[in-house]
């Protein structure tokens, strides 16, 4: 195979290397496993999916003098796996552990939150020329001989869509298969670190006139100081990402997916009307307008069209402005909801709009002050287009690996919602792993909003309607 070649980085990527050092965009992947993990099986696993897909094996090329960023491929494949004992593992642990906030929180659950927040990409010294590592990887040994592996990714080199792949080649090669056998993942030139989005949209697709540019710019602007937020618990002290999850049984969730394919909308639509209708009961103010950002996977869209074997950052964001008023009930505003994003999506605004959100989201890293109360909250809430569908369990079981069960998701204490809802149906069952910024909200504030939107979701199916 031709030895691997750099490139410069894309728009899109360029404002998450602006993102991640402030603490959104970090991908973890946690696998909580019975059998202690085989170290060497691990590290032979992650060196065959980087030669498959050379963005895994790129580093983050800072040239200060051009004010550039590049991936550049390592011409030998690496990932230091760090592992961590016992005792190290529950130093971690207690670091970690509070009794008024996390006293039933798993250690696996706490030790994804560890990881959401340990961020090499921190900005250091930005005077001479640095490349970064885009790929960690640690196992962490728990108490009740339980362990936990981690992957921990740049999200400019590993969207939703890559994670999901990536988990599952590595799982299959542990347990012997072949799942990340060499692939065809180049676009022109062989060994080629993946084209950004940028240059695989469309003709005609991303392109607007300057006025009406100026204009949505500034409609932008202008709306994202009339958007409600949450209440912030601590807006002062250092953030960090941590998680809540929304489950919910097998029959509960076919009977929202029921009411969501009898109405010819999608579960990211009765999503985000549960969010609507539980933080009505948080509001402060009489405003009654929300930003949610739904972020939707344009791989099969672009040109050349790419496959979910293609790795890095090829999601794109539409931003909608929703208002409540009261009395609507959960399909209502889904109705709604879903009508507005699919308006935007047919008219093109998920490439149109990119260079303008990634623009204002530059400018709010750059300028806190010009988000409320400078928490850079540019929304109340994000969400996935579609959700991510595993019925691995039989199989994964079949693989003698121990694995437990696993989530994954990425970091948002940075620029970003109030809550990230990344959603998975496993095995028919409905699994969300939200994620926001603390202290910002508290694990309290938090729990009690997605319990609120599991109630919502729970009370209502075709024929049964619950208001606000």
């Amino acid at each position: 195979m031709a030895e691997p070649k750099g490139r410069p980085v894309g728009g899109t990527e360029t404002s998450w290397c602006r993102a991640v050092p402030g603490g959104t965009g970090i991908t973890v992947l946690a696998l909580h496993a019975s059998k202690p993990p085989d170290v060497l099986n691990l590290q032979t696993a992650l060196l065959k999916v980087q030669n498959s897909h050379p963005i895994l094996n790129s580093r983050l090329h800072t040239n200060p003098k051009t004010n550039t960023l590049s991936f550049v491929p390592s011409p030998t494949p690496y990932v230091q796996i760090k592992s961590f004992s016992l005792s190290s593992t529950l130093e971690i642990l207690e670091t970690l552990y509070s009794p008024i906030s996390n006293s039933s929180v798993s250690p696996f659950h706490l030790i994804l939150e560890h990881e959401l927040n340990q961020n090499p990409w921190q900005l250091k010294n930005t005077t001479c020329t640095t490349d970064q590592d885009m790929f960690f990887a640690s196992i962490y040994a728990l108490p009740s001989a339980m362990w936990v592996v981690a992957l921990r990714l740049h999200v400019s080199a590993c969207d939703r869509t890559s994670a999901v792949s990536l988990l599952r080649e590595v799982v299959g090669l542990m347990g012997g298969g072949d799942e990340g056998g060499e692939v065809n993942m180049e676009i022109r030139n062989e060994g080629e670190v993946n084209l950004g989005i940028e240059d695989l949209i469309p003709s005609g697709k991303g392109k607007k006139a300057m006025w009406v540019r100026g204009m949505d710019m500034l409609s932008y602007s202008v709306n994202s100081l009339r958007l409600t937020n949450l209440k912030f618990t601590d807006n002062k002290s250092a953030r960090v990402s941590q998680v809540v999850r929304l489950q919910m049984n097998e029959d509960d969730t076919q009977r929202v997916l029921n009411g969501c394919k009898t109405r010819g909308i999608k579960l990211c639509a009765a999503l985000v009307a549960a969010g609507l209708m539980a933080v009505d009961k948080y509001r402060l103010e009489n405003q009654k307008k929300y930003g949610v950002v739904t972020l939707t996977d344009c791989r099969s869209n672009l040109h050349p069209a790419l496959s979910h074997k293609h790795f890095g950052f090829y999601h794109s964001a539409i931003l909608n402005t929703h208002t409540t008023k009261g009395g609507e009930t959960l399909w209502e505003l889904a109705n709604k909801t879903y009508k507005a994003f699919v308006s935007s999506k047919r008219n093109n605004k998920h490439f149109s709009d990119m260079a303008d959100l990634n623009f204002l989201m530059c400018k709010a890293i750059d300028n806190p002050t010009l988000t409320s109360s400078s928490s850079l909250r540019a929304s109340f809430m994000s969400v996935f287009e579609d959700p991510v569908i595993d019925d691995s369990n039989d199989k994964q079981r079949e693989l003698g690996l121990g694995l437990e069960e696993y989530m994954g998701c990425a970091s948002v204490h940075g620029i970003g919602p109030s809550i990230a809802i990344f959603d998975t149906i496993r095995d028919g069952r409905l699994d969300c792993v939200c994620v926001y910024p603390a202290p910002l909200h508290s694990r309290e504030q938090m729990q009690g909003l997605v319990d609120d939107m599991k109630a919502m979701l729970v009370g209502c199916d075709g024929n049964v309607e619950r208001k606000i």
